[in-house]
């Protein structure tokens, strides 16, 4: 008996031990959070720092990757709304290097491109697709940003255009018959 009372004892003070670390564990996270905020901004910084050094060694390669734009902006001019959204930019690599786009990014949510994702062999060409959301009405000026390992790392392209309302569609209506009287019971 006393054997099994022991043993329940050292179960139940061992049962404790383990609670009290597992609880200590978990104060213990919370202060950890602003350092790892604090870490992924030292990362963030990092990051930034080692594109601009290898966009200003790109700069001075003389083999480097030239992007060259078929166009600069597009302008889809005065078009009714839900209508055709998309458009290309047709882009040649006219350096002596691989062109790899890192990154196209637009200026608001409505605009949405799409870029290769493979190297752009020198002398060859591509396009970055770009779909404006036609359903909202009014004036288009929105910028499309090109980032890549080319000499000029960062490069703007343009959509514009202005966006009429649509005609409104008409509700059918049932015809209504005036010259009868309702039938009273």
């Amino acid at each position: 008996m006393k054997r099994l009372v022991l043993s329940f004892t050292m179960i139940v003070f061992m049962a404790f031990i383990l609670n009290a670390q597992v609880s200590t564990s978990d104060k213990a996270a919370p202060q950890n959070q602003p350092v790892d905020k604090q870490k992924m901004e030292q990362e963030r910084l990092a990051k930034e720092k080692a594109q601009q050094e290898q966009a200003a060694a790109q700069a001075n390669n003389p083999n480097a990757p030239i992007i060259t734009f078929a166009k600069m902006e597009h302008d889809y001019g005065t078009i009714e709304q839900n209508a055709d959204g998309n458009c290309e930019f047709k882009f040649t690599n006219e350096g002596k290097e691989p062109l790899i786009l890192s990154n196209v990014r637009s200026s608001c949510g409505c605009t949405v491109p799409t870029w290769p994702r493979q190297p752009i062999l020198p002398g060859q060409s591509d396009v970055i697709q770009v779909k404006y959301d036609t359903k909202r009405v009014g004036l288009i000026s929105k910028t499309i940003t090109v980032y890549s390992n080319a000499k000029e790392a960062q490069v703007t392209l343009k959509i514009k255009g202005n966006i009429l309302a649509g005609p409104q569609e008409k509700m059918p209506e049932k015809p209504v018959d005036n010259s009868s009287s309702p039938v009273n019971k």
